[in-house]
């Protein structure tokens, strides 16, 4: 069966000053995949991500969504609810972790969210947190609220910006299997920015390499790291680029 496109990006340019840092011609994002985005630090990954969310504006070119919504501040509250995002550096309310895991469920007036949101600190074992006041929180602890305020709204998008970047490797492990499930169980389309080689190879179907902000190589994961096409790629993946 043929999937729809989720996110279709043409002729995509975001800038800073009078220059553009981020340049992309096409990238089509289909639903139901997860997409590992790769590249250094200042390739490009957050700004693209922020810029699908509709929390930053492109200076030229359109971003669809459903294939007909344009992905900007003002778009529509229903398709916005439709996508969730983790920032690498989350923003707690000055709530309890449960109060913040619950927000979201409340402004939407879901009625089992007490459930839902005990539920999804268990997945991620972060129960035992859940009266704890925000700013008493570890960054490693502040990460998996915020991974749980996502994952407890089950939208069909997720968009996640190094969300394990904070964490220890027995939660890196457990972080990707929550995310594994509820992708599965909920068939939610993923865009992982990563700039870590194994971790975007175990968790993505499709594969890009974001560098100097532009998008220099696109592959169905296994092909992406098996046989790249563009040297700049094959130079990240076989280490003989250093960032």
């Amino acid at each position: 069966m043929t999937r729809s496109v989720h996110f279709e990006l043409k002729d995509v340019a975001h800038s800073r000053g009078e220059s553009f840092h981020l340049r992309i011609e096409h990238l089509t994002i289909v639903r139901g995949e997860v997409v590992a985005l790769l590249g250094p630090t200042g390739a490009g990954k957050s700004t693209l991500l922020r810029m699908l969310a509709g929390l930053a504006t492109p200076a030229c070119g359109v971003i669809r969504f459903d294939g007909r919504v344009p992905v900007h501040r003002r778009m529509p509250l229903d398709a916005r609810r439709k996508i969730a995002m983790v920032h690498q550096q989350p923003l707690l309310l000055s709530r309890s972790v449960l109060d913040n895991v619950e927000y979201g469920l409340r402004v939407r007036r879901v009625s089992d969210r007490r459930k839902k949101t005990t539920e999804v600190l268990r997945r991620l074992g972060i129960e035992a947190l859940a009266n704890k006041p925000a700013h008493t929180l570890s960054g490693g602890q502040t990460q998996l609220v915020a991974i749980a305020r996502a994952l407890v709204l089950e939208t069909e998008v997720l968009l996640l910006d190094e969300p394990t970047a904070h964490l220890d490797p027995n939660h890196v492990e457990l972080v990707e299997r929550v995310i594994a499930e509820h992708q599965k169980r909920h068939d939610v389309t993923i865009v992982w920015a990563t700039h870590n080689l194994f971790q975007a190879r175990r968790v993505s179907t499709r594969t890009a390499l974001l560098w100097n902000g532009e998008l220099v190589e696109e592959a169905a994961t296994s092909t992406f790291f098996e046989s790249p096409t563009d040297p700049r790629a094959a130079d990240f993946i076989r280490g003989r680029i250093v960032y």
